[in-house]
């Protein structure tokens, strides 16, 4: 692992360029200390001095005015404290120091063309709605919700909320009215925004019927304000109509921790989780992921393929903390063609492109060309969402060469930003993160809680961020947000990720460890797997589970399903065995290959292995998934059967899930 070439070096022009290398030299004159020298020096400060690191990102970012004192007054987790007694406001460091007539966003769809909305125009807009909220009752503190498609109207009322220390909360429609009640009913919203539908893979989506839905749902609301034809929602309020006025635009200062959104968990296992971040910790971390880590300037393009449900819509209006031009796309990026996204890039001339494994994974298997649509504006891809195979991110580098370089970052809802990543700065080996990033203590811990190198271990993070969850909504004591990343080391945040941390400091991605194929005590990650059996040109997808049963048994399928619809049969299946014996090692190989009709997914892509693995174990299935949160609901019911006629065929049920031990192995 450190003596592999790396597909991709920096110049030592782009080094020197990079404002990673200038904020080094300003951070080492902020801490009295030599900084120069490799990135990884840098990082060691950034967590050796947590407390001096986020008062020079703040100081570098020029953030508002701060009272003397430390950064971080109390180290603890959960329960830090950061920078007491300061006050700022997401949305007016938005607008902080923008030229007017910059395009701010660009809203792009399906069947319509780039929409540019100037800084103005979308001040206008935030101060107009601002005001409409105020009048409907909305104040500090309150929930607005969204129900809404990736445009500019989802980006002006978050800022709007946020403009008045409201807390903001957003589905796209993608999900359905029932997976939009799941998690809105919690918050008791003052405020309903929603549109009345939305195009994907050319199919219009009527939104109109879900709205009403979820209105009736949702008792606490004072108004919902329609983007569309507002007739369609009896009783509604036209968004045009409240965007439309000149207003005094006053974003009100909030403390530090001041709830600024709420967003959920996917849900796959059990009610989701409504995770709360705070305007400081979130304007902090992502001035430096996107300003540091990404190189994100004023004036560039950032694209980055998602939808509000999910973090990254998150991440892509944070563009704007930095006078980035947030491009929304709305729509598949498949649609017409499998090299859309690319099109789209290229015509818009973006610097930072972001998508996922599997949209890559699809070009090459549909033979697309990147070379020859990639812009020479490009100069990251970045990529997430799921384990990213060595061999496609090989494929990718070469296809963009050496003017692009492709960032793979994993990070989570749970902190809104990523823990590995790159910088412009850091080399990039296929099949591996570069490095932690800025002010994230990570380490792999092996079986006896201590770190490791070399070998797979539990991704932990030793010490504070600032966008680390002020808290869970309807957890009045604590107690969930405690077991879902405290429960094994107390006072160590464990995220549920297997992580190899190589000599030269890059990560290896393995799977999630709740996910953990245990084979008679030799762990194995399911991308181990993955990797293979998807490089095979008759393999659309695969899903691997490891389920314990009676008397000391595993049992350990392979789910796939094939590009063409073709049935899986030996020949195949051996075909499957032989790439598995050879890319990962003969104990990869699994008990059985099942053809699926289909790989369910959360709606923001990822393979569903938890609640698959409980529904062969035979857990009840209102227990397991919450069929909002599926992109394909009616797969549930599929593998409920395959695991029942496995149960039937053994002659016994399958184990229950085996307890944890103390240092949290099965």
């Amino acid at each position: 692992m450190s003596t592999k070439p790396p597909d991709w070096t920096p110049t030592t022009q782009a080094v020197e360029n990079a404002r990673i290398t200038d904020f080094t030299r300003f951070a080492a004159q902020h801490a009295g200390r030599d900084l120069s020298g490799d990135y990884h020096k840098l990082w060691a400060w950034s967590v050796d001095d947590v407390s001096g690191f986020w008062a020079a990102v703040w100081d570098y970012f020029r953030l508002p005015e701060r009272p003397a004192g430390p950064a971080l007054a109390t180290e603890a987790m959960p329960g830090s404290v950061w920078f007491p007694g300061s006050t700022l406001n997401y949305t007016a460091e938005v607008f902080r120091d923008r030229t007017g007539t910059d395009t701010a966003v660009i809203t792009v769809t399906e069947d319509t063309g780039p929409v540019a909305v100037t800084w103005h125009q979308l001040r206008r807009q935030v101060a107009s709605l601002a005001q409409a909220l105020t009048g409907l009752g909305v104040r500090m503190g309150d929930r607005v919700v969204g129900y809404l498609p990736n445009g500019v109207e989802a980006i002006t009322a978050f800022l709007a909320t946020a403009s008045l220390g409201a807390t903001w909360a957003v589905c796209g429609q993608d999900y359905t009215a029932a997976a939009a009640e799941a998690r809105f009913t919690q918050l008791q919203p003052t405020v309903l925004i929603a549109g009345t539908g939305c195009l994907h893979g050319g199919k219009h989506i009527d939104r109109c019927p879900d709205v009403q839905a979820l209105r009736d749902a949702l008792p606490t609301l004072a108004a919902t304000i329609v983007v569309g034809d507002a007739t369609r929602v009896p009783d509604a309020l036209e968004w045009s109509a409240l965007t439309e006025h000149d207003a005094d635009f006053a974003p009100r200062p909030v403390p530090f921790d001041h709830p600024l959104w709420v967003v959920f968990s996917s849900g796959t296992t059990g009610r989701p989780k409504g995770i709360v971040h705070g305007h400081g910790g979130v304007v902090l971390e992502q001035l430096k992921n996107l300003g540091l880590q990404l190189d994100l300037r004023a004036g560039d393009r950032l694209l980055w393929h998602t939808t509000p449900s999910w973090m990254m819509w998150n991440v892509l209006v944070a563009g704007l903390l930095l006078g980035a031009t947030a491009v929304c796309y709305e729509g598949s990026p498949t649609y017409p063609d499998t090299d859309a996204l690319w099109q789209l890039a290229a015509g818009l001339e973006v610097k930072v492109l972001g998508t996922s494994p599997g949209y890559l994974a699809a070009c090459r298997k549909a033979g697309v060309r990147i070379t020859d649509h990639c812009p020479a504006s490009l100069e990251r891809l970045g990529v997430t969402g799921s384990t990213f195979p060595g061999d496609l991110q090989h494929w990718v580098a070469g296809e963009l060469g050496p003017r692009t370089q492709v960032v793979c970052t994993s990070g989570g809802t749970d902190v809104v930003t990523a823990f590995l990543g790159a910088t412009p700065t850091t080399p990039v080996w296929a099949g591996e993160l570069s490095a932690p990033c800025l002010g994230v203590s990570v380490e792999a811990f092996g079986p006896d809680g201590k770190p490791v190198r070399g070998e797979v271990g539990e991704l932990v993070v030793l010490r504070p961020m600032p966008s680390m969850p002020l808290f869970f909504w309807d957890d009045p004591d604590g107690s969930r947000y405690r077991d879902a990343y405290f429960d094994l080391y107390p006072g160590v945040w464990r995220h549920g990720d297997w992580i190899t941390i190589t000599d030269q400091g890059s990560v290896i991605m393995h799977g999630r460890s709740d996910a953990t194929l245990n084979r008679h005590g030799i762990r194995m990650g399911s991308s181990d797997i993955y990797g293979p059996v998807e490089e095979l040109k008759e393999i659309a997808e695969a899903l691997v589970v490891g389920i314990e049963q009676d008397g000391g048994d595993y049992w350990m399928p392979l789910f796939v399903t094939t590009t063409d619809g073709t049935d899986v049969d030996d020949v195949l299946r051996e075909k499957i065995r032989n790439a598995i014996r050879h890319g990962a090692s003969p104990r990869h190989v699994p008990d059985e290959i099942i053809q699926a009709p289909g790989i369910p997914h959360t709606r923001t892509g990822k393979k569903l292995e938890v609640p698959v693995k409980r529904l062969l174990r035979g857990d009840a299935q209102d227990t397991v998934v919450d069929p909002g949160s599926v992109d394909r609901p009616e797969l549930i019911d599929w593998y409920a059967r395959i695991g029942a006629a496995h149960r039937t065929r053994r002659g016994t049920a399958l184990g229950s899930a085996p307890s944890r031990s103390a240092n949290g192995r099965p």
